[in-house]
C-alpha cells in the first residue's frame, strides 16, 4: 500500500481506528473521520505518524451530505488522490423490538450503517483511482437476524451486503467492492450493548473459544483493500471465529 491513499470512516476507535493503523503499516497514507471519539483520534493520528506516513483526522456526522463532501474533498485536497475507502462507521444505538420500535429509531440505525455508506461511497467513487477498491462493514448478524433487539441494526448490514454485490458488478472492473461480516469482536460496541454473560457463551460457542480482536478484523480489511485479493469482489467475507458459517 506504499504511497497509496485510504480514507477510514469511523475510524477513530476500535476496528476503525485498527485498520487506519494496520494501513499505515503497510505504507498508506490515511484519513480518518470519527463522530465522538475526539482523543483516541488524536492517538490514532500520532501512531501512523510515527510510521512515518501521512494522516489526518476530521470530525464528521457522515449521516449529513455537507460532512460527506467536506471529509471526501479534504481528503483529496491534503493527499491529492484516493485509492481505497473503507466504511467501518456505524452502529447498533440502541436494542429494541419492533413492536416497541420508533420510526425514528429505524430511521436513525439504517441513516448510520446504510444511508452514510451510500453517500461516502457515491463522494469517494469519482476520485478513486483506478485499480482502487471499497471495502464494507457488514456483520454476522446479517447472516443470522442478530440478537435481541437488533434487527433493524440487522437488517441495515444485509443491506450493505446486497449493496456491496451490486456495487462490484456495477464499479468493475475498475473499482473492486467487498464487505467483511465481522462476528463476536472485543470492541467498545459488545461493552455497550451485550451483557458480560452473553460474551462469554458466545465466545465459548465458537471453534476458537474466544473473542476476536480489533487488529485481527484490521488484517482481513487491509488484505481486501489491498492488491492482495486483485481477484476478489464483490465478496462478504466471514471472520468469527467459526461460529456460523456461510
Amino acid at each position: 500500500m506504499k504511497g497509496k491513499t485510504v480514507l477510514v470512516s469511523g475510524g477513530g476507535r476500535d476496528i476503525g481506528k485498527a485498520c487506519a493503523i494496520e494501513l499505515a503499516k503497510r505504507g498508506a497514507n490515511v484519513c480518518i473521520t470519527y463522530y465522538s471519539s475526539d482523543a483516541s483520534a488524536a492517538d490514532a493520528v500520532k501512531e501512523i505518524e510515527a510510521l512515518g506516513v501521512k494522516a489526518i483526522a476530521i470530525k464528521a456526522d457522515l449521516t449529513k451530505l455537507e460532512d460527506v463532501e467536506h471529509v471526501v474533498s479534504k481528503t483529496v485536497e491534503t493527499f491529492g488522490s484516493l485509492d481505497s475507502l473503507l466504511h467501518v462507521s456505524g452502529g447498533l444505538i440502541d436494542r429494541v423490538k419492533i413492536a416497541e420500535m420508533s420510526d425514528s429509531h429505524w430511521d436513525r440505525v439504517m441513516d448510520v450503517n446504510l444511508t452514510s455508506l451510500f453517500m461516502m461511497t457515491r463522494a469517494c467513487i469519482p476520485h478513486i483511482n483506478k485499480g482502487g477498491s471499497i471495502v464494507t462493514f457488514a456483520s454476522q448478524a446479517a447472516r443470522d437476524g442478530g440478537g435481541p433487539g437488533a434487527v433493524a441494526y440487522a437488517t441495515s448490514k444485509g443491506a450493505i451486503m446486497t449493496f456491496t454485490r451490486g456495487l462490484a458488478k456495477e464499479l468493475g472492473p475498475d473499482i473492486r467492492v467487498n464487505s467483511l461480516c465481522p462476528g463476536m469482536i472485543s470492541t467498545g460496541f459488545h461493552d455497550t450493548f451485550t451483557k458480560p454473560e452473553v460474551r462469554v457463551n458466545v465466545a465459548g460457542a465458537t471453534a476458537l473459544k474466544r473473542e476476536g480482536t480489533s487488529e485481527e478484523v484490521a488484517k482481513l480489511a487491509a488484505f481486501l483493500a489491498s492488491d492482495e485479493s486483485s481477484y476478489m469482489t464483490g465478496n462478504c467475507v466471514d471472520i468469527n471465529a467459526g461460529l456460523f458459517f456461510s
